[in-house]
């Protein structure tokens, strides 16, 4: 009996719709059709009454389902329990750091739990840095936000990160609907050059009258230490700042235009280690699960406690819109 038969039956059973279990499965409605086919031939008994718009389950077909469920959940225990025993040796990942602020400590208990004899070497870096990396065989995994292009390279997608702009509640800029033109009255503090929410920065400060400082730093960490401490706006996933956002040391502003969401990428070498593919799926199964990942994840994280006021000297400076380590243009 083909597993993957009985895989469609429980997906066609949960769906009841043939379109969506083929897209669920990444095949054709035709290949749906023909494997619930097969079941019916092979166990001569109908299992789904099928109309225009849905697939409903026969008496018989429940009878079914619960043993293909098991099935199926055996299939995967036994397969998962193979290739633990089957990985050792070494993965070398590469990571941007917002994926170390949020759920990447996840990702990594998930592996402890799956491969205990696989051991991981993490490389946390831009997403450029990652990616010249990869393409000369200095990691085998990297989890980012871009596509590797070229034929030698996998990309799967693997969640979006929701990006809101935050400054400290020092600056008094929370409550009110702000535009892009009142943000560059701020120094602006950005991700590295040539990385994708530099770019978008650019592009919306590109028409402002007033040019805006932009401030790129490489290091996420820096660049919550700055901003809490009343030095800027910067653009961050709520997801990777959310004991900054619970304890009131900064707070999400109403921005309009709303800031792009952040795709997150597995990228690896479509020749290279067979547990690599395997990773990115977990990585993509872990940055699925994360809720904060998707959304703004800031719900209930807006402390309402009194932030200290800015020195007099600080706060002539933020509301004059200081011009401190302007960072040069490309012309």
């Amino acid at each position: 009996m083909n597993i993957r038969f009985l895989e469609t039956f429980v997906w066609l059973a949960k769906l009841e719709n043939f379109r969506l279990t083929a897209e669920k499965l990444h095949t054709t409605q035709a290949a749906v059709s023909s494997r619930i086919a097969s079941l019916e031939d092979a166990f001569d008994v109908r299992l789904f009454d099928r109309n225009a718009r849905s697939a409903t389950l026969t008496p018989a077909g429940r009878r079914m389902l619960a043993y293909a469920e098991r099935i199926v959940r055996l299939d995967s225990e036994m397969r998962r329990d193979i290739d633990a025993a089957s990985d050792a040796g070494l993965i070398r990942i590469g990571v941007i750091e917002s994926i170390v602020h949020s759920w990447f400590p996840a990702l990594m208990a998930q592996l402890r739990e799956r491969y205990p004899r696989l051991d991981v070497e993490i490389t946390s870096d831009t997403t450029r840095h990652l990616m010249r990396l990869l393409s000369t065989d200095g990691v085998d995994l990297i989890l980012q936000t871009d596509s590797v292009p070229g034929p030698d390279f996998t990309n799967l997608p693997l969640a979006e990160f929701a990006v809101r702009w935050v400054a400290s509640p020092r600056l008094g800029l929370g409550g009110e609907r702000l535009g892009v033109a009142q943000l560059a009255g701020f120094p602006i503090v950005s991700f590295p050059r040539h990385s994708g929410p530099h770019a978008t920065i650019e592009r919306m400060f590109a028409a402002v009258e007033r040019p805006a400082s932009i401030n790129c730093i490489t290091s996420v960490a820096a660049m919550i230490r700055l901003v809490a401490d009343g030095f800027g706006v910067a653009a961050l996933p709520p997801a990777i700042i959310r004991r900054e956002l619970q304890e009131g040391a900064l707070e999400l502003l109403d921005v309009e235009p709303d800031f792009p969401a952040l795709p997150l990428v597995a990228s690896y070498r479509t020749q290279g280690l067979p547990v690599a593919a395997r990773i990115a799926e977990l990585a993509s199964e872990v940055a699925r699960a994360m809720p904060s990942v998707a959304t703004d994840g800031a719900a209930g994280t807006q402390a309402h406690t009194q932030a200290a006021p800015l020195p007099a000297s600080a706060e002539r400076t933020s509301r004059r819109g200081a011009r401190t380590a302007r960072t040069p243009r490309k012309s």
